[in-house]
Formats: C-alpha cells, structure tokens, sequence
C-alpha cells in the first residue's frame, strides 16, 4: 500500500525532462503573477498536458497512474465517499481491491485528504493517480442524483397517500423548502445542471410519471415514477414561475431564476395540458455560460467572412433558420456581440429574453398585455436604432414591419422556422410579404443544424454502411475515397452513447443581383430550385460530410441531421 509523498513538481517535471530548466523559471514567473497553481500555469502555456503530469507524478510515487478515459469506474463503490470529500479533497473510488479499496486523486501528497478518506471508507487505500480534467469530469458525471431523485419521488408517493396535497398553501409556508416536492425538484435541477441538460421534460403517463433529460439535442430518461405525484410537482413549478395554479385546462408560459450549484440560470418553463395530467417542459439557460465570440461559432472560414459582410450591412435584413435547439439563439447573439459599441444604437425584441447583454436595448414581449412583437416593432423603430433583432418572424404584421425597417435604414436580424436557405424567401412571401419586398430588402440567410459530436475519450475508426457511404461520396466526391472515418464506442465519460458535445453546420444563402432578378422574374415555387444551384456545394449537407470527413461526427449522424434539408 503506496502512501502519499511530498514532492515539488517542478523539479520532478524537469527531472523526468518533459520541461527545461528556463521553462520552469518562466513559468513560476508566471505564477507568482497570477496566483495559479504551477501545474495549471504549465498545462495554460502549452508545456505540458495535465496527463503528462499526472503520469510524472505516479513514476516519482511508484504508483499506478489510471486514464480514466479507458476505465470503467465502479460507481456503487464511487458513490461510498461523500460527493463533499471527493470535491475536498480532488479524489475518486476507482474499483474495490481485494479488502480495500483502490482511489484515485490529482493530489497524491495530500497526507490530511489521504487519512480522511481512509477513516470514512473504514478500508485500507491503495492511491493511484489522476488527471485533474478527467478526475472533475468524472465527479460530475457519477454523483448524478438519479437514485436521490428516485427516492425523493417515492418519499412524496408516500405523503401523497391516496390523495392529493394542495402544494399552493405549501408554497406560503415556512419550512416549505423542506418539503419531498421542494427538495425532488431542487434534486433534478442539481441532476440537469451537472450533465448539462438543455432541457427537462416532465410527462404524466397513465400508470406513471417519466422525467427525461435533453443531452446533446437527445432525450434520455431520467427516472419514472408514480402519476400520482404529477400534480404536486407541476403546481409546485406554477407557483416558483407565477402561473395560474387553478388554470389546468389551457397551456401556460412562463419563466423563474434559479440557482443551482453556483450557478444562475434562468427556466423557461411551458404546461400543457394531456390525457392524463399537465406536461411541462423546462429549457434551462445559464446565465454565466458567456456568449461565443463570432469567430468561434464554428461556422467555416470563407462563409464567416461572408456573413460578417451582411451584418456589417448599415441596413437590410438577415435571417438565421432551422428548427428549435439548433443553435440559431447562439449565432445571433454572437452577431449582435460583434456589432455592440458605444457608436451603434441595438435593441432586441424577444420572447423571452434568453441572455442578458450589457449596452444592448433589450424589450420582453408580453402577449398578456398586448405588447406583442408588431407593438414593440413599431416603438423601437420610433427609439432610433441602427440595428433591431426580432426573436422570431412569427407572422405576417411582425414580417411586414421587419421588412419595411429593413427598408428605411436599419439592419435587422431574426430567426424563421424554414428547412433550408433556398426555401427561406419563399416562406417570407408565402406569409404575406410582396415578393418585390422581400427580393429589395433581404441580404443573406443562415440556415444551421447542431451535430452531435463523437467522444474524444472512445473514439475509435469504422466503416460506414453502403447506404452512408454512397450519401459520403456524393457529398465528398473523390474525397471521400481517403476518408478515415471514426465513431465512438461506447465509455463512461459519454454514458455509453459515443457521443460528447455538439458543432454546427452552416449553409448562407447570399441574395446577390442574379438571385434579387430570379426572384421578381419567376415563379416563387421555382426559386428555392435556382438558389440551390447558387449554393452549389456550400450546403447544410456537404458541410455536414466535412465533420464525418473530419472524423468529427458520424455519416449517420450527419444524414439525420440534415436529411430534412435533402432535396
């Protein structure tokens, strides 16, 4: 049994020659300018990766040095120490050995975290070595309250009894947060936080009550319980979001703030009413997240240059389409991040408003008092700005009055639910916009989808099926013929799924001279055939092929992606 040891790393870093000397003194410059820690200054600067330290660590300690990416953590042995002291004290049961128990930390000197975490196992250690990184995704991913939420939901059953609690009075009385709903709902929100969750869907069964998560654009169940409990959990929900609680038969929206594990977020949360109780779905927005920079949205780098162009435009409008969740939120506010200074006067009309940005206008549309986004439209227009972005062209008065800022010196930006970029002006025709309108007014369109990416830690190469690689080589041409395509098996960092994350794909649809004569000169139902022949290749589905090409994402997941934008 290998015991926890001081050492200085940077003398063994340089002892094991994976740093110079000189690099050592710069690099200890550097943290005493920032307070960091040596080992995270060295990883920062490139010198070194946080698995090379921890493999130097484990060969100066004579311990066993454990890639988490290749090991299947015993999660019933894991979950033994306290989630508390595995953050304290940065360690993780790996496995059971014999009569005790193999653990891993980044900080194997750590005598005092060493001694308590073998009073609390009663257990003799055996310490091996981890990466910070992998040790810090690993607690997240393993200390998931499903068993806390399968619990709590079986402890309010229990309260409920063969009747119904009325949770409205609860919610005015002391010691609510105390309650089995308060903390079943505190414990899913902890639950979504820690993995990420865009989304939480609470859907009433007829014999049961199912909770899914939406990782990476995916659902994935979360637990099922009791329907019994639907009622308590959903008035519970109206009462944090201000809805009607006596109102169960008309859908709801509405939004709260929340924070959950040093972390603000912001809940959007919608009822609707079903054959067997109210569903709701919760979309969940991280109010620190931070915004992307434009520059590192992932859209491809001639296409960047080109929609900066359009938006750098004094007016005209620009629309980002695709459905929900496919990241059009994300560009947008990238754009308006890009456009924000002191000289440029910005306001948004939103429902809701998704992200709070500093020097930027922003107006919450709010259909209950009739402050609609036609309303709001027509006073911001009277407010002097340069740039207007409408959450959504949602109908023809909102399209109309979008247009016609466009048209007297403004740049205005939207979303619009559309499959593709060719189909995009056509849509705003068929709602109502004159067709001359729309050909003068409208610069570019983005059409994006969000691909789920395949896992760094099992990715490994395949061979994709005939039917995908016939799709790969229309897309690719002689290209594909090199193509050295991966997937991801299957590991505990991505919960078995092979994939871990999401990129976008791109197409713009530029409105130059040829497609503004196309427009006014043809039939509207033969344009999106003349525009994708302006794309050419720069599609949704050839910038999709170059992530498989890439060995980013899978040819299946490529042609699901974007197989609504086929033909």
């Amino acid at each position: 049994m290998v015991k926890p040891q001081k050492f200085r790393l940077g003398e063994l870093l340089v002892q094991q020659q994976l740093i110079s000397q000189q690099q050592l003194e710069e690099a200890l410059l550097a943290q005493k300018q920032t307070g960091r820690k040596l080992g995270r200054v060295l990883v920062d600067i490139g010198l070194v990766t946080e698995e090379q330290i921890a493999g130097a660590i484990a060969r100066q300690l004579g311990m066993r040095y454990v890639d988490l990416r290749d090991f299947d953590v015993d999660r019933k042995a894991a979950v033994l120490l306290p989630e508390t002291m595995a953050r304290r004290f940065r360690a993780l049961v790996l496995a059971e050995e014999g009569a005790g128990f193999l653990v891993g930390m980044s900080d194997p000197s750590d005598v005092f975290g060493y001694d308590e975490i073998a009073r609390t196992l009663k257990r003799d250690v055996s310490l091996a070595v981890l990466s910070e990184s992998q040790l810090a995704q690993n607690i997240d991913r393993l200390y998931r309250r499903t068993e806390e939420i399968s619990g709590l939901a079986k402890e309010l059953e229990r309260d409920l009894g063969d009747t119904y609690v009325d949770f409205g009075a609860l919610g005015a009385t002391p010691g609510a947060e105390d309650a089995p709903v308060v903390k079943l709902l505190q414990s899913i929100f902890e639950d979504a936080a820690q993995i990420k969750a865009s989304d939480i869907h609470i859907e009433p069964q007829e014999t049961k009550l199912q909770i899914r998560f939406r990782i990476d654009g995916v659902l994935h169940l979360q637990t099922e319980s009791d329907n019994r409990i639907t009622p308590a959990l959903v008035l519970r929900l109206k009462l944090m979001s201000g809805l009607d609680i006596s109102e169960k038969r008309l859908p709801q929206d509405g939004r709260f703030a929340i924070r959950v594990k040093q972390q603000s977020m912001d809940v959007r949360i919608s009822t609707m009413p079903t054959q067997f109780g109210e569903s709701v779905v919760m979309r969940l927005l991280a109010q620190n997240a931070g915004l992307l920079d434009l520059d590192r949205i992932g859209m491809p780098a001639e296409m960047l240059a080109r929609y900066k162009r359009l938006i750098s435009a004094p007016n005209g409008m620009v629309l980002v389409t695709g459905p929900t969740g496919s990241g059009k939120t994300t560009t947008l506010y990238a754009s308006l991040a890009a456009l924000n200074n002191i000289e440029t006067k910005i306001i948004t009309v939103e429902d809701p408003v998704e992200y709070r940005l500093p020097g930027i206008n922003q107006v919450q549309v709010n259909e209950k008092i009739e402050l609609s986004f036609a309303r709001v439209l027509r006073a911001t227009l009277r407010q002097d700005p340069d740039v207007l972005l409408v959450g959504e062209m949602r109908d023809q008065e909102t399209a109309q009055i979008g247009i016609r800022a466009a048209m007297t010196g403004h740049l205005v930006l939207s979303t619009l639910h559309t499959n593709d970029a060719a189909t995009t002006p056509t849509r705003l025709i068929d709602m109502g916009v004159v067709k001359f309108l729309v050909a003068t007014s409208l610069l570019g369109v983005v059409a994006q989808r969000l691909l789920r990416v395949v896992c760094e830690s099992c990715k490994e190469p395949y061979t994709p099926r005939p039917n995908e690689m016939a799709w790969l080589e229309r897309e690719l041409g002689a290209q594909a013929s090199g193509g050295k395509w991966m997937h991801g098996r299957g590991c505990p960092q991505c919960n078995g799924t092979g994939f871990l994350g999401r990129k976008p794909v791109y197409e713009l649809l530029e409105m130059n001279g040829a497609l503004v004569d196309a427009l006014n000169r043809h039939e509207v139902a033969d344009f999106p055939a003349i525009a994708r022949q302006q794309l050419g290749q720069h599609t949704l589905r050839h910038h999709a092929a170059q992530r498989v090409l890439a060995g980013e994402t899978t040819a299946h997941e490529a042609m699901r992606m974007v197989s609504v934008a086929d033909d």
